[in-house]
């Protein structure tokens, strides 16, 4: 086993033992608004603040790009955490119970560890490069629908980004014209990794930041999965950006619908 294997199985424990403070009697749900639909409840913070000091003493030498913090030092091509500590915070504050802890381990411009824990359900997705995707240790692999016509597609709206919505539903509206139906969990790390299980065949959404996909990316990929631009172009690590991710057998079809 590799440093980096070895680094990646302790980020795990670490992730597991952090689901607790969005699940357990105590949650903290105190709301902040950083915009009209962008919001921080405690429980972020205090997720990114634990898991920041447990990952940091894991590896010292590591960047720490979280949602909870300025991340304008950060440079993509060195040693690098990706945290988001609640995707789908809004889940959270409803209490509709789809939320994650989204952790990716990043060096050279590259992901190579994934790890996406979804604990009300006690789903941990886990993947790393070269090793497969996995659901609770069970191998993951995405589905065989061959065409739009025979997929489920899970579409984002990035509420916080009110002035694209035309768009987004415009998209949405092609999208749903010519699949079984359409989805919308409102966790983008939940929905890559419902893609990567062959739960959705595809999923897309404008705008996100990296901690929205650098996880769920890798974990798609490893289960045979595509994750791209809507132009088809790979994603930069470290960057945001528009991102659709497919069974890959659909993903040609669904680029050219947006």
């Amino acid at each position: 086993m590799t440093e980096q294997e070895i680094l990646f199985k302790k980020a795990v424990s670490a992730v597991q033992a952090a689901g607790s403070l969005l699940t357990g009697p105590g949650t903290d749900l105190a709301v902040s608004e950083k915009g009209r639909t962008d919001f921080v409840t405690r429980v972020d913070t205090a997720v990114q603040a634990r898991l920041q000091q447990e990952l940091s003493a894991l590896a010292p030498d590591f960047q720490f790009m979280g949602e909870e913090k300025d991340n304008r030092e950060i440079d993509p091509s060195r040693a690098l955490w990706i945290l988001d500590p609640v995707d789908g915070t809004t889940n959270l504050i409803h209490g509709f119970r789809q939320s994650t802890i989204s952790l990716a381990l990043a060096d050279g411009g590259q992901v190579f560890g994934g790890i996406v824990y979804q604990p009300f359900a006690g789903e941990l997705f886990t993947a790393f490069r070269g090793r497969g995707a996995f659901l609770n240790g069970a191998p993951l692999q995405v589905s065989r629908a061959a065409c739009l016509r025979d997929s489920l597609v899970s579409v984002g709206t990035n509420p916080g980004r009110r002035e694209n919505a035309d768009a987004a539903f415009a998209r949405m509206r092609r999208i749903y014209d010519r699949c079984h139906d359409i989805r919308r969990v409102g966790a983008a790390s939940l929905e890559l990794c419902w893609v990567a299980a062959g739960r959705l065949d595809g999923y897309l959404e404008h705008g996100l930041k990296p901690w929205d996909y650098a996880a769920g990316g890798l974990i798609l990929q490893e289960a045979g999965g595509t994750i791209t631009d809507f132009s088809g172009c790979p994603l930069p690590c470290g960057q945001a950006g528009d991102v659709v991710g497919t069974n890959s057998r659909i993903h040609k079809e669904l680029i050219t619908l947006l």
